[in-house]
């Protein structure tokens, strides 16, 4: 006979794949109805990205048709977003309504760090999660360009001189490109960008996010150490092209931010091939062939996902259109959304394993 207990007995023999516990252990089932043969529940995801979600589905249905062959299931599927914990900033912060802070960076520029960051962060957005996507390279902002905001369009300021990000496909957004004529260089001393980062993280109204993507400069220099001391970052992404000079710096990369204990979620490989149009199935590895890959096995870290070469991603940066949006169709789309639902599976794995990310104090000696 079919009865709550029962339900959730079934249930009990379900595992998520990721955090190899059982739903109900884990709290992630609610709301068991049984009326008759129909039997309703709600299992809670650690993300709307999951990657599993139709697994997880699927050996729900299995678990109660076991129970019951009769049984008509439904199945519905929510989401609660995971932290890492009590968020400890300074002042309470502008930032303080952020469950996860996701770096991206690269070792060297040139590799497609901010046409990464942008997709992931729209790609988390239209699974159903809150983001928010920081501009963290004061010198050579590009999230102005990507998402096609206009050169006079500029962030409104409070009463309280709290910046209001803007917004568009579904991201809250901030750099300093919103703040600058695009025709003057930012010509400060680290200080001074660092200062600015403090400024966008702490004293911006970014809200209730679950994520807030920061899009960092290349290297391992002053932004990177201000961000790490400014809030807890959840995990870095950590962008490379295929080619030996960009996966020595992106090793680097992942020593800098294993050194202040930030846990590093993955690697993405961008133009990773180039395949022609007209031959979809024939690849050029026209920077080399499945670096990222060796070097996610060499360090012990995930390959999150490998980006194809195409030139409607270029397009679509300059046009302000991410590639997810425009062509969501094409292998590189494909290839990022993928890539956003890893970054994410990371995170909630990150959460049940690891202890809260705290920022960090430097001592100089």
């Amino acid at each position: 006979m079919l009865t709550p207990d029962a339900v959730l007995g079934a249930l009990g023999t379900v595992e998520e794949p990721d955090l190899k516990q059982d739903l109900v252990s884990l709290g992630m089932v609610r709301d068991v109805a049984i009326d008759g043969d129909r039997v309703s529940f709600t299992v809670v995801l650690t993300t709307p990205a999951c990657p599993l979600k139709e697994l997880i589905r699927s050996r729900c249905v299995e678990a109660i048709t076991k129970l019951d062959p009769a049984a008509l299931v439904d199945v519905r599927l929510d989401a609660s977003v995971t932290a890492t914990g009590q968020q400890t900033l300074s002042g309470g912060g502008g930032a303080a309504g952020v469950r996860n802070f996701i770096a991206v960076a690269s070792g060297k520029g040139g590799v497609g760090k901010s046409t990464v960051a942008s997709n992931l962060a729209v790609a988390l957005a239209a699974s159903g999660a809150k983001v928010g996507l920081m501009d963290a390279d004061v010198y050579g902002p590009s999230v102005p360009l990507m998402f096609g905001i206009p050169v006079d369009e500029k962030p409104m300021v409070t009463p309280g001189r709290r910046i209001v990000p803007l917004e568009k496909h579904g991201v809250k957004l901030l750099s300093m490109g919103f703040l600058v004529d695009p025709d003057n260089a930012v010509v400060w001393r680290g200080p001074m960008a660092s200062s600015a980062v403090r400024q966008f993280l702490n004293d911006a109204e970014w809200g209730e996010l679950d994520y807030l993507v920061l899009d960092l400069p290349p290297g391992t220099g002053d932004i990177q150490l201000t961000l790490v001391q400014t809030v807890p970052v959840t995990g870095v992404v950590i962008v490379s092209t295929p080619q030996a000079v960009a996966l020595a710096d992106a090793r680097k990369g992942v020593a800098m931010f294993r050194n202040v204990d930030v846990p590093v979620l993955g690697i993405i490989e961008n133009m990773a091939w180039f395949a022609p149009p007209e031959m979809p199935d024939r690849r050029y590895y026209l920077f080399g062939e499945a670096g990222a890959a060796r070097l996610a096995v060499e360090l012990d870290v995930p390959l999150l996902g490998e980006i194809p070469l195409e030139q409607e991603v270029r397009e679509g940066g300059d046009a302000g259109e991410p590639i997810v949006l425009r062509a969501p169709e094409s292998a590189a789309a494909r290839a990022l959304v993928s890539a956003a639902e890893r970054t994410a599976q990371q995170v909630s794995i990150r959460n049940a394993s690891a202890a809260p990310t705290q920022p960090i104090e430097i001592l100089h000696r």
